[in-house]
């Protein structure tokens, strides 16, 4: 009986489907719709792939469709590449009787790998369509992608097969050295602003040698890249004001993903490290962003570093991490580090004016830590000479954003003046005795919000409604902030004069 009843139950539903309609596909009409009508993929640098790209297709009739070709215009040749719902078709560029039900989607994504060459000579866009069907019934999504030319610098290939390694701390690690009489690229120790630069591995600068990065230079790391300037070496960077939000004249280290869906994320490439027993360092007008530490100062001969004008933003780790440096800091702004966006240990030197230190990331530690010690070295104690602040704002998202870590074996001299300072938290510490100590802190403006254009977006303009405006002492006053506008009397605190706030 049982059996009898199982042959029933498969008897309807034979009948049933039977009767279905909806399994049969009708051609494609060219009623096709999209998601988008364009797909502009971001831009990309010569032979390096994008990132992959979505359209969604929609069927909206009442019928199973199919639809007879969905190729790039320019067939097998085109440089760009597409996946349907999964299948790769013929070389991923041409996809033949795709099946799209009623009321139902598909999606395709895209990229693309292409050469300067296959661009557009005057505009350096690379285009394509994607094709769905053709003759009455052809509809069309146009493809853009930028391209740009780059130098391309990286480790060579050893005969064994092995890359190019270069000495960093007593570790080999994937790496070259600048050559100024290189075969192919010329002078690798200056960087213009002809070409946007991609590096792979650390690129090291010779000892005794000086790299100089021109106004309008772009450097774009890879992944586990960055730049080492060696014992007896020296970095310059030369960048000036710029007059627009292209930061036309600013030298920019990133990272080399140019999509938007990179653009904040940290820990892209490792760093910029200047070595112990490094030299002459001039820094002026860099904006660094969303590596795992910006500047890595390793402690240099006497000379001081001079940094001016910069902005060090999305850090893993660090924005400025020190150990035992001398620095002279002019207008530096720095937000949202992992750790600290000011990390001064193992003592030091510093004087640090007009400086704008803040610390977005939620699981940070601190915007600005000094310390004169550091765990495993010998000593393990070392003098900070000196640690001052002028007209700064050191501020952020967390209760306490400053912090001494003081050993008593070795010096820590520190100062104060005329800054805004974020440390919420009573403390009977005799260290954190800001309105009551003026050897270490005068005239602090405690837990008062700067009110900035917008922290989240790295926009540290104030008005005149903030607690910094007009706080700063004329003694300090650097005559020109950050983008160049012109400090009056007594100065605001911070990297940025007042000025009604950017569009």
């Amino acid at each position: 009986m049982r059996h009898y009843f199982a042959l029933l139950i498969f008897g309807i539903l034979l009948a049933l489907s039977s009767c279905r309609t909806d399994f049969d596909t009708v051609a494609s009409s060219g009623d096709l719709k999209f998601s988008k009508d364009t797909v502009y993929l971001d831009t990309v640098f010569k032979n390096i792939g994008s990132s992959t790209y979505q359209l969604k297709v929609y069927n909206r009739s009442k019928n199973d469709i199919s639809i007879p070709t969905v190729q790039f215009k320019k067939g097998l040749s085109s440089k760009y590449r597409m996946t349907v719902d999964g299948m790769s078709g013929n070389n991923g560029k041409i996809f033949n009787n795709v099946t799209l039900l009623a009321k139902d989607s598909l999606y395709i994504f895209i990229e693309t790998t292409a050469d300067i060459t296959d661009a557009n000579p005057t505009d350096f866009l690379y285009t394509d369509e994607i094709q769905f069907d053709s003759g009455a019934n052809l509809q069309e999504v146009a493809l853009v992608t930028l391209i740009q030319d780059a130098v391309f610098l990286y480790p060579k290939q050893n005969a064994d097969g092995t890359k190019e390694k270069i000495k960093i701390e007593g570790k080999d690690v994937d790496g070259f050295y600048l050559n100024e009489t290189d075969p192919v690229n010329g002078n690798e120790l200056i960087f213009t602003n002809k070409k946007p630069y991609i590096i792979y591995g650390y690129a090291g600068v010779p000892q005794s040698k000086t790299v100089t990065f021109n106004a309008g230079a772009r450097v774009f790391f890879h992944a586990h890249s960055g730049l080492y300037v060696d014992n007896k070496a020296s970095l310059q960077i030369n960048g000036t004001v710029s007059t627009t939000e292209k930061l036309e004249n600013e030298v920019v280290f990133e990272g080399d993903r140019l999509e938007s869906l990179y653009d904040d994320i940290p820990g892209q490439w490792k760093s910029v490290i200047l070595s112990n027993g490094s030299t002459n360092h001039s820094i002026n007008h860099l904006t660094l962003k969303n590596a795992i530490t910006g500047l890595d100062i390793k402690g240099q001969d006497n000379t001081k570093i001079q940094i001016k004008n910069t902005q060090i933003y999305n850090c893993a780790e660090y924005g400025i991490q020190a150990q035992n440096a001398k620095i002279n800091g002019e207008n530096i702004v720095i937000n949202y580090t992992g750790l600290a966006s000011l990390s001064c240990v193992y003592g030091g030197n510093y004087l640090f004016t007009h400086c704008t230190f803040n610390n977005n990331w939620s699981s940070s530690q601190f915007a600005v830590n000094l310390s004169n010690s550091l765990a495993g070295a010998t000593p393990e104690t070392n003098p900070l000479t000196q640690a001052t602040f002028n007209n700064c704002i050191i501020y952020g998202s967390n209760t306490n954003e400053f912090n001494l870590s003081k050993n008593t074996n070795a010096p820590f001299i520190y100062q104060l003046n005329n800054c805004l300072l974020k440390f919420s938290s009573s403390s009977t510490n005799p260290d954190y005795q800001f309105k009551t100590d003026p050897v270490h802190y005068n005239q602090i403006i405690l837990n008062e919000n700067p009110k900035f254009y917008d922290a989240s977006n790295n926009k540290f303009n104030i008005d005149n409604t903030s607690s910094a405006f007009a706080k700063g002492n004329q003694t300090y006053i650097i005559s020109l902030d950050i983008i160049g506008a012109t400090r009056t009397s007594p100065p605001d605190l911070g990297a940025y004069q007042s000025a009604v706030f950017p569009k």
